[in-house]
């Protein structure tokens, strides 16, 4: 007998299911999603799996909406009371905690912040610590934060206020090397701290406006007429390559009138193209510079990215209701109005912020330490603090006149900037 043909057999037996075809256009749909995941990667991830801290208001600042973000590079754990928004508190007088260090066993003070050394009669700044509503920070661990960097860079960019904090830092940790394994040198615009034992470095970048200007002179930049080159970020980016956690700020230096002069071509161009954009204007062009680089050179899954925000000075004793005419000199009582916020902080810079900030790709934790430090009028260096020039008869007969009323006296205020770094480096959530 025959075998059945293909024919009679499938007409006379139950008919089986058929293999579904894979559509070509199936294919070609998950051929394009393959490339694009590969192309985009990195910035999916990022939208999807890191956190951006933020806590931005103009006069009071309170916590802004977080993207979810995984767990950070650095991170050990989560504060105690979740939630808490440790940059909102109050300041509290302590005695037995501050200072964190002495002045005169911290070598690496300038000269323009040791304030008991030029004469200051009082040390009530040095006994204040940072107490946030509803939680504590955490001790700032100095054996942590060394372990943390060993093998490792860490930098500040910025202006003044910046290297302030960034030998802040350094005071907190020093006394824990032997002499022996510590040195700093600088370099033009760098100045390196060097931890040996650890192969750790603790770096400075003078670079106040983070794009190329006329003011990049780390020790001659006292320049009026200030000039910001447009798209210039890599000028100074190059020496950042290779940080491992980036601290950043920039403000002060922005904050000449209405407007900042821009420029558009090079500093070596026979005929210079300058134009004029407002403050909140070339701000954001700088802020927009300084994210596209951090995109383009970090990497959010082993590095941290940080930016202080604008550090408040007193200049108008008028803003918190005192003589006109007066400053921070001989100011040694705290402001108490919680909702203090000096004419010397700009509010639409904050605005800036909050909106550049808040389109990021990468996660940036943003310190902000603007509300908490307008309490302190009597942190300033004031007149304790060596001159650049020779006092004047009519200045040494009005102290108000020459009073600093920028920069901080060390130990003080910016060490507990740095206690909130510490917070948001190991304890970010």
């Amino acid at each position: 007998m025959k075998p059945p043909s293909p024919k009679s057999s499938s007409s006379s037996s139950p008919s089986l299911p058929r293999k579904p075809r894979f559509s070509p256009y199936l294919f070609t749909l998950l051929v394009f999603i393959f490339f694009v995941a590969i192309l985009y990667g990195e910035d999916l991830a990022c939208i999807f799996s890191h956190q951006l801290q933020l806590d931005l208001a103009p006069a009071r600042p309170s916590p802004a909406t977080q993207k979810k973000w995984e767990k950070l590079p650095f991170a050990i754990g989560k504060l105690k009371e979740e939630g808490c928004d440790v940059f909102s508190g109050r300041w509290v007088r302590d005695e037995v905690t501050r200072p964190l260090y002495d002045e005169s066993d911290c070598p690496y003070i300038q000269p323009q912040l040791t304030c008991q050394e030029h004469g200051r009669p009082d040390r009530s700044y040095q006994y204040w610590r940072w107490q946030p509503h509803g939680c504590d920070l955490p001790s700032f661990n100095a054996s942590l934060m060394l372990e943390t960097l060993r093998g490792k860079r860490m930098m500040f960019v910025g202006d003044s206020l910046n290297r302030g904090q960034y030998v802040s830092m350094i005071c907190l940790l020093h006394s824990l090397i032997p002499d022996e394994e510590k040195s700093m040198e600088t370099f033009d615009s760098l100045t390196v701290f060097t931890a040996k034992e650890y192969n750790a470095t603790i770096e400075f970048y003078w670079a106040p406006f983070l794009l190329e200007s006329n003011s990049d002179n780390a020790v001659i930049h006292r320049i009026s007429d200030r000039i910001v080159r447009r798209g210039s970020i890599n000028k100074h980016g190059r020496k950042w390559k290779g940080v491992d956690i980036m601290v950043f700020n920039t403000y002060l230096w922005w904050m000449t009138g209405l407007n900042m002069k821009i420029l558009q071509g090079s500093f070596e161009d026979e005929v210079q193209d300058i134009v004029e954009l407002s403050t909140e204007d070339a701000y954001r062009m700088a802020m927009k510079s300084m994210l596209r680089w951090v995109r383009k050179n970090m990497n959010p899954k082993k590095t941290r990215v940080f930016f202080t925000s604008m550090s408040p000075s007193h200049g108008k004793s008028i803003d918190w209701s005192g003589e006109e005419g007066g400053n921070c000199y001989n100011q040694t009582t705290l402001i108490e109005d919680p909702n203090y916020w000096g004419s010397d902080s700009r509010k639409s810079i904050m605005e800036v912020i909050g909106d550049v900030f808040g389109q990021s790709k990468f996660p940036i934790t943003f310190l902000n330490i603007t509300q908490l430090s307008s309490y302190r009028r009597d942190a300033h260096t004031s007149i304790y603090k060596k001159q650049w020039t020779p006092l004047t008869s009519e200045q040494l007969a009005n102290p108000v006149s020459y009073a600093d009323c920028v920069h901080w006296c060390m130990p003080g205020l910016q060490d507990t900037w740095n206690e909130l770094l510490f917070t948001k480096l190991f304890y970010p959530y």
